[in-house]
């Protein structure tokens, strides 16, 4: 597990290639000003900045592609062991990923408050997160089918499946 202890001067390091990440984003036009990385006993194995505008994709925030390069680099999808630097406070979608990639720490700089000040703002869906999904904004239904249960018992039939 990485060194939880804040003096460590590797946080310091992982931190800065961080912030230097998201500010070269923003120099370059390559997207919003978030920069992330990975790094595992002492290296960086995941570099990721905000490419959301430029590659058309709304899930390419810069911890989800570090995370992505990361899991390439270690040809593998659980990111145990690792920790991830990030410039700022992840939104949801991103937490999430990192709770699903089992990241063991995650470190950031500025806060969501921040992000939200300079137009980046998610609280509303954090807002809609704590709703029922009736009461959303977004319309969401569920639609009861018949066979809904068959993809399940087909991955708890299938002796070859990777548990994740």
């Amino acid at each position: 597990m990485p060194d939880a202890r804040n003096d460590d001067p590797a946080h310091e390091r992982f931190m800065n290639e961080a912030l230097r990440l998201a500010e070269a984003s923003v120099q370059q036009g390559g997207g919003g000003p978030f920069g992330a990385v990975v790094a595992r006993e002492g290296e960086i194995i995941g570099r990721g900045t905000n490419r959301v505008t430029p590659d058309g994709d709304p899930t390419a925030h810069a911890e989800i592609v570090a995370i992505r390069r990361a899991c390439r680099a270690l040809e593998n999808f659980s990111l145990s062991g690792c920790a991830l630097y990030a410039s700022c406070e992840p939104c949801p979608m991103c937490l999430g990923a990192i709770y699903w990639a089992r990241l063991d720490a995650l470190y950031y700089a500025a806060t969501r408050e921040d992000a939200a000040r300079a137009g980046f703002d998610d609280a509303f869906i954090y807002e809609e997160i704590e709703q029922l999904p009736e009461q959303r904004r977004l319309r969401m239904e569920r639609l009861p089918a018949e066979k809904s249960q068959r993809p399940f018992e087909a991955w708890e039939a299938h002796d070859e499946r990777v548990a994740y």
